[in-house]
């Protein structure tokens, strides 16, 4: 077959004047391709994980594994908490991949700047892993979407019950990164706002082995309570050294704010027991969970937590809004997604603002003592539901420009 040469540059140079986002989206027409990254090897692990991936590969496989006559496929890569290699993968998989959304996301830094990034390529990301509220407040994106929690929703569901139960001072043990200070300070106001006094923090690494120092300082300021304000083996690491220094028997009370079933099932009841905890989904709380959690547990061989599940959720909810939009151009299926109500097992009448938020009800469980479970993975009491719309913050007070979205 005979090229036409003068054809073949027009085209090239067609290619090349096209914005990268509008080139990657013209290949990828074939499929639909999601990508699951997130921390796969490290400290949170067992928090999202692999346990992410199998969640958004039930998603493809529920909605019947095409869309728009388009395969389904779900990629996913460990970004070990390091913002610099989660940027460099989401920056192949948009440019080389044709990825059309990355999502999960755990570790507010990756999550941050792989949004940065997405919003600079016209992608949509949907975070479900990470905490701080700066990616739907002053860091919000057109595209970018906050699934499953966030500090704010952290701080009324955990911070809320134990002042409320005269925990009016605290301390804090905070992980040294953008989550930890938007949990401690998300927290602290809240503590403050409530009639409460925070007496201090102190600052640990991530992944840190040995909490000596930082508990004993929390212990000796005397705080009726000291806030966790850090995740997975951060925050098991720090009850096993409380136990260890008897602070809860001499009276301080320990507030988890950031903890799973994941890492209670790790921690195990007998340490956990009497912890209070905020997550938005809990297997046992209905039979609609109770029969997600059975074929996640059949498929993985353990049950899954509020990230796993809300992976779940952000995966088919962008499934179904390229269904309506009728395309998986970008900018139609961020409006989908902030119209379309989300209504799944994991949540019910759920919203999504204009800064990306996606509002639903929280709720506060605490961790039965070992004597109470009736059966494996039994950990939780629910104690209470949190409103969405008191959980998470407004628009208006989440600091985000949506104005400049029209831009």
């Amino acid at each position: 077959m005979r090229i036409d040469k003068s054809l073949l540059a027009a085209t090239i140079v067609a290619g090349l004047a096209m914005p990268a986002g509008a080139f990657a989206q013209e290949v990828s027409d074939d499929v639909v391709k999601i990508g699951i990254l997130n921390d796969q090897s490290g400290v949170y692990a067992d928090f999202g994980g692999k346990w992410s991936v199998a969640a958004a590969e039930m998603a493809a496989e529920d909605f019947g594994g095409t869309v728009l006559d388009k395969p389904i496929q779900i990629i996913n890569a460990d970004h070990q908490n390091k913002p610099d290699i989660a940027s460099n993968i989401a920056r192949e998989w948009y440019d080389t991949q044709q990825v059309d959304a990355i999502m999960e996301l755990t570790t507010s830094s990756v999550a941050l700047a792989v949004q940065g990034l997405s919003k600079e390529k016209g992608k949509i990301d949907i975070v479900t892993g990470a905490a701080t509220t700066e990616l739907t407040g002053k860091q919000c994106s057109p595209y970018g979407f906050h699934w499953a929690y966030d500090t704010h929703a952290l701080a009324v569901g955990t911070g809320g019950a134990l002042v409320k139960a005269g925990g009016d001072t605290w301390f804090f043990l905070t992980a040294d990164y953008a989550f930890g200070y938007s949990l401690e300070e998300q927290t602290g106001n809240f503590v403050k706002e409530s009639g409460g006094e925070v007496l201090g923090s102190v600052r640990h690494p991530l992944a840190t082995n040995d909490f000596s120092s930082f508990l004993l300082q929390a212990q000796s300021s005397g705080a009726k309570v000291i806030g966790l304000a850090n995740a997975g083996l951060d925050t098991a690491n720090a009850i096993k050294g409380a136990s260890e220094f008897g602070i809860v028997q001499g009276g301080q009370k320990l507030a988890a704010l950031l903890f799973t079933l994941a890492e209670v099932n790790g921690l195990g009841a007998e340490a956990a027991q009497g912890l209070n905890l905020t997550e938005g989904w809990y297997w046992d709380q209905n039979d609609e969970n109770r029969e997600f959690a059975k074929r996640f547990m059949e498929k993985t061989g353990r049950m899954p937590n509020m990230i796993q599940t809300g992976t779940y959720s952000a995966v088919l909810s962008y499934l179904k809004a390229v269904k309506a939009a009728g395309t998986d151009e970008t900018k139609a299926v961020a409006a989908k997604l902030h119209e379309l109500p989300v209504e799944d097992l994991f949540a019910k009448k759920g919203t999504v603002q204009a800064n990306g938020r996606m509002v639903y009800d929280m709720y506060l469980f605490q961790v039965k003592k070992p004597d109470e479970m009736k059966g494996e993975w039994d950990y939780y009491t629910e104690v209470s539901a949190v409103p969405g719309k008191e959980a998470f913050l407004s628009v208006e007070d989440s600091g985000c420009d949506v104005s400049a979205f029209a831009n």
